[in-house]
């Protein structure tokens, strides 16, 4: 995935050097054009290398510095083919978390089956208010102080309509960390726990969880979900990856049902999220 993506991201740069080298007016050294663009000489080094991402701003910029304006088209169209893949958090966000969620949102709406994996946090499908605003809140101090919690913690709520329409059905596994995961008050990840008790028995869900003493045959990381057959959603430190090309899609549900060998269903799954209860209280 991040290999596909250099690779589009160093082909951009290599398409910048062309147009710098191309100027009509006569070929620009690299600190020329930084001079020209009032960017330190880094920026244009690390563009062209493929070692940063350009925005839409830098390409245009880029264009009209090496006296190519009618380049800037081209180049905007091969940055929105690998951004369309790989959504950087920094420019998610850049309007707030809303936009975000809805954007998810709105994929899931057409999806009728949903395969999910999460090591470390609740689904989102499945989260509780409190649960969503603590979570919310740790992912907007890290990211840089996104305000809308709020709206973002009431659109999540909305997308789990979604698990009470006819013909859908969620398939979540969790390792049991995302049960012991104090990013809340014990109290909020108490009623969180009941909420996935509730769940247990739905016709439209089916819960798993992998206990910390389950033999696995991978390892347990990376969470994702994958809608239907058609695309998978990533998510990593600085960038969510959306995937729709057939062999990561099969690669994806492949790590699914191998981490499902070791997961427990129904009443097991209750025990483990009941002994996760008691240890809150111990």
């Amino acid at each position: 995935m991040s290999t596909d993506y250099q690779q589009a991201r160093a082909a951009l740069g290599t398409r910048l050097r062309e147009l710098r080298f191309s100027c009509p007016g006569g070929r620009l050294t690299g600190q020329q054009l930084a001079h020209r663009l009032g960017w330190p000489g880094s920026k244009v080094s690390k563009l062209e290398n493929g070692r940063q991402t350009a925005s839409p701003e830098d390409l245009r910029a880029w264009a009209d510095a090496t006296e190519q304006p009618d380049a800037y088209p081209e180049l905007a169209a091969r940055l929105s083919g690998f951004e369309s893949h790989i959504k950087s958090w920094r420019r998610a966000l850049a309007n707030g978390f809303k936009p975000l969620h809805e954007g998810l949102s709105a994929e899931i709406e057409h999806t009728s089956e949903i395969w999910v994996w999460e090591e470390s946090v609740i689904p989102g499908l499945l989260q509780t208010p409190g649960y969503a605003r603590h979570v919310i809140q740790r992912y907007s101090e890290l990211l840089g102080g996104v305000r809308d919690v709020e709206d973002a913690v009431r659109s999540r709520m909305r997308r789990q309509e979604w698990l009470y329409r006819p013909g859908r059905k969620l398939h979540v596994l969790m390792w049991e960390a995302a049960l012991r995961s104090l990013i809340c008050p014990p109290s909020v990840l108490a009623a969180q726990f009941d909420r996935l008790a509730g769940v247990i028995g739905m016709d439209t869900v089916e819960l798993g969880v992998i206990p910390f003493t389950a033999s696995v045959k991978i390892v347990p990381a990376n969470g994702f979900w994958v809608l239907d057959d058609r695309k998978v959603v990533a998510e990593d430190w600085h960038a969510e990856l959306w995937l729709d090309d057939a062999d990561n899609i099969a690669l994806y549900v492949k790590v699914w049902k191998t981490l499902r060998e070791s997961a427990v269903y129904g009443a097991d799954a209750h025990n483990v999220i009941n002994a996760a209860r008691r240890a809150l209280n111990s």
